[in-house]
């Protein structure tokens, strides 16, 4: 019975060591959104670079995710780069025509053997359509990068965009 339950063990740990690559993504921690609602953008990143800490963290923010605030993080330098957005978007009655386009975290040190998270909220526009919608981030480090910017949904994509599956919401949006 011991060997039955050693073998057993040693399965399963030979499973979970070969599965872990394939969960070695920057993913976003809530999978799913509703259209025309706010959404907190929480950024999961697993390790950095190799061997070596991430310094940086760069998330773009597309199009139709508007009234961008990210969340300062102990340590690291916060950023925003803004500017016009192609439509004008309707923030409680004032119209929004420019925003956040991208939110640099800079100066932190992540190691490679550590996680964490970057936070960020913003609304979905009305006016998407339902589907995957993807914020391609960056992890800087000393001699490279991981740049998860791959969108074009593919389950073979080696470095995949986070992204969310928007939904039509309960009020109709």
């Amino acid at each position: 019975m011991i060997r039955t339950f050693a073998r057993a063990a040693l399965a399963a740990t030979t499973l979970a060591a070969l599965a872990a690559p394939a969960f070695a993504h920057a993913t976003l921690e809530v999978q799913e959104a509703e259209l025309g609602a706010g959404y907190k953008g929480v950024l999961r990143v697993p390790h950095g670079c190799g061997t070596e800490a991430t310094h940086t963290v760069r998330v773009q923010i597309p199009e139709g995710f508007y009234n961008v605030k990210p969340m300062p993080k102990a340590g690291w330098t916060l950023e925003t780069v803004t500017g016009p957005y192609a439509n004008s978007y309707d923030n409680h009655g004032t119209p929004m025509t420019e925003g956040v386009q991208e939110i640099v975290w800079s100066g932190g040190n992540l190691p490679n053997e550590w996680y964490d998270e970057f936070v960020f909220r913003g609304t979905f526009a009305p006016t998407l359509e339902p589907g995957t919608f993807y914020f391609p981030a960056i992890q800087e480090c000393a001699n490279g990068e991981e740049a998860w910017v791959d969108v074009t949904g593919a389950e073979d994509a080696e470095m995949p965009a986070p992204s969310v599956e928007l939904v039509r919401g309960a009020a109709g949006h």
